[in-house]
């Protein structure tokens, strides 16, 4: 299946650049190119993507209003976020407003195809830089400046897919959730999934979120070290 591409980017060569990377496999599309998010929104009604590489900074409509849109409207459509610096503030915000990750600019040509293809099939990733000690962190952050909410739809988990959304916001794969809770593998995904949809989440970044935000998971704590947990060229963040 041909994955479908727009990439939005206001730096002419950095948005040419990509395109030409993504457009050079035989199962990727380049379906349109953007230099603004207003322009991006547009675009990607008139054509649909399967996923819109969009950097976060771009004039007229920025990276945060724009996956707004975007995945109210096109819900089908995955957003990937490219950022400069991993500790930008805008990149927890671009999560928060539907984004199903983000990547660095200077990502290498493997691990941008290979980003691409992932969010495609569904998956959720963070740049390879980025664990989930600093999503903690973005959590904390903000935690500390507003109030704590409240996740509608927590009280109707079962104490498996409680105890599910626990282990997942601690970092752990699939794999690992099954040995801790003495489970298979499709187990834990069948559980993985109910409380993505009983929740309205999109995918798991948007759970390991939820579960910091709401205090089910304190920043910090029983986090794997930096460099673990990340996204590889040959592969994906579990679903």
């Amino acid at each position: 299946m041909t994955v479908r591409v727009l990439v939005a980017d206001d730096q002419q060569l950095v948005r040419a650049g990509f395109a030409m990377i993504l457009a050079a496999q035989e199962d990727l599309e380049v379906v349109g190119e953007a230099a603004d998010g207003a322009e991006a929104v547009e675009l990607a009604r008139a054509t649909r993507p399967d996923v819109v590489l969009m950097d976060v900074r771009m004039p007229r409509m920025d990276g945060l209003e724009a996956p707004r849109l975007l995945t109210s409207e096109l819900p089908a459509s995955r957003v990937l976020m490219l950022t400069t610096f991993d500790l930008d503030d805008y990149v927890y915000d671009a999560l928060r407003a539907g984004a199903s990750g983000f990547l660095l600019k200077d990502v290498g040509r493997g691990e941008l195809v290979s980003a691409v293809r992932i969010v495609a099939a569904g998956d959720a990733l963070l740049a390879p830089s980025v664990t989930r000690r600093l999503l903690a962190d973005f959590v904390a952050a903000r935690a500390s400046r507003a109030p704590r909410p409240t996740a509608t739809g927590l009280q109707t988990l079962t104490a498996r897919e409680h105890q599910t959304l626990s282990l997942l916001a601690k970092g752990m794969s699939n794999a690992e959730i099954a040995r801790a809770m003495v489970v298979t593998e499709h187990t834990v995904k069948t559980h993985v999934g109910n409380v993505l949809m009983k929740l309205g989440l999109r995918d798991r970044i948007h759970a390991v979120i939820l579960a910091y935000e709401v205090g089910l998971v304190l920043p910090g704590t029983e986090l794997p070290p930096a460099g673990e947990r990340e996204v590889r060229p040959s592969g994906g963040v579990d679903r």
